[in-house]
């Protein structure tokens, strides 16, 4: 959670309540009320939407040290933009609008930690909005094994995710995503494996996502 202070992160934790999530189960549906932060503190999480034509795609994967849900606590009732569903077992710290407006009675700093969310949230779909619009599909697929190397990154930097839902992701066809995994596991840096993809180079697949 970068850019927010760790005392407000503190306090958010003092009011909120523990949640366990098993593996494909969904945390909330889209238009469903908005009623809760959620922090990450074990798994991860793949937010989905619906397109125009009705079918529901991945378009982020959150895990520890990352937040999803912030617009629960600026606006009375929101619904839900998104589904957020559990990719395996996990956990969450749940901070309710009620108890979250208690605290920032008592402590009106901690509206700093609910701009930094919105911050980084704002942040995150204006690069993806300047990425649609300008950037090369090979470089959007690059970039988001980059980002998800690091969400998994525990030992062997498995990406368990299909080519479908990256190419989800990346805003793209799956036959592109197939294309340029395989052109990267010629050059060394990723390997494929049957539903996964493990990058051996992390540092070589940032470095051509720039």
């Amino acid at each position: 959670m970068d850019g927010v202070p760790s005392e407000e992160i503190r306090r958010l934790l003092s009011v909120a309540r523990r949640r366990r999530f098993s593996r494909n189960e969904v945390v909330f549906h889209r238009e469903d009320p908005a009623d809760s932060l959620h922090l990450i503190s074990k798994g991860r999480f793949a937010i989905r939407v619906m397109t125009p034509l009705g079918e529901t795609v991945t378009i982020g994967i959150r895990g520890p040290g990352e937040s999803f849900g912030e617009m629960a606590l600026v606006s009375d009732g929101a619904k839900r933009s998104a589904t957020v569903e559990s990719l395996e077992e996990a956990e969450t710290f749940a901070v309710y609008v009620g108890e979250f407006q208690r605290l920032r009675k008592e402590h009106p700093t901690v509206n700093q930690a609910l701009i930094g969310f919105l911050a980084e949230e704002v942040r995150r779909q204006n690069q993806l909005l300047l990425e649609a619009l300008y950037m090369p599909v090979e470089r959007r697929v690059l970039r988001r094994l980059s980002e998800l190397s690091a969400v998994y990154d525990r030992g062997d930097s498995a990406i368990p995710l299909t080519q479908e839902q990256l190419a989800e992701m990346a805003g793209t066809s799956r036959a592109t995503v197939n294309r340029v995994l395989r052109e990267e596991q010629e050059r060394g840096t990723v390997e494929l494996r049957r539903g996964r993809t493990v990058v051996v180079d992390p540092e070589a697949i940032r470095a051509r996502a720039r």
